[in-house]
């Protein structure tokens, strides 16, 4: 059956999901200290996969302000631990503050500010169920590392993967672009993956471990 598309098919799914109140909290602090967090559809999936992969360990490169770690939250285990790395120190404080605003104890997550190459070559084989990872800097050998570090059944998230729609243009070369246009050539290309790439949010590639 051939359907012609009709509406903003979009602002409908962006507006699907819905945010509570320290969520909105949270975007607005990242609103007020530049910090960019992912759209409101793309974390409904975030916690979507999260859940259906019953996940009781995630590690998420690119904090923000705690956008994406609420929504995690909503569909990690109850034991489950959070795993947030950002190079801003400022992202993690605004992150900590919304959580503890939020209730959830400080068991349940670590906050780490640094060099994402550094912390994420520290972190150990195989415990993840699920990865996200957002920064364009690095990304292919952050994804590297993601093999190793999610185990068997494993989901790796590239948020942004699509750069808003630029990875899909050949005349863009700058260096973001080129970066996340490379990293999903090499995931595709690679046999160890299997990859599905979605045009949500401003893009997002799901892979998982073969």
């Amino acid at each position: 059956m051939s359907l012609t598309n009709r509406g903003d098919m979009s602002a409908f799914a962006e507006s699907y999901p819905h945010e509570d109140i320290f969520m909105q909290q949270a975007r607005n602090n990242g609103a007020e200290i530049g910090s960019g967090n992912p759209s409101t559809a793309v974390c409904g999936f975030i916690k979507f996969i999260v859940q259906l992969a019953q996940a009781r360990s995630v590690v998420e490169i690119g904090t923000g302000s705690g956008v994406s770690g609420l929504w995690i939250f909503q569909g990690l285990a109850k034991d489950g631990l959070l795993t947030s790395i950002d190079t801003e120190r400022e992202n993690s404080s605004s992150a900590r503050k919304v959580f503890e605003e939020a209730g959830l104890s400080a068991q349940r997550y670590r906050l780490i500010t640094g060099n994402i190459i550094d912390v994420v070559g520290k972190l150990a084989d195989q415990n993840y169920d699920v990865m996200i990872v957002r920064p364009a800097q690095d990304l292919f050998d952050v994804i590297q590392e993601g093999y190793r570090l999610l185990n068997s059944h494993g989901v790796l998230i590239i948020d942004y993967a699509l750069g808003g729609g630029k990875v899909a243009d050949p005349t863009q070369r700058d260096f973001d672009t080129i970066s996340r246009r490379d990293a999903i050539r090499a995931i595709k290309e690679d046999s160890r993956w299997n990859s599905t790439l979605l045009p949500l949010g401003a893009g997002v590639l799901v892979a998982t471990k073969n």
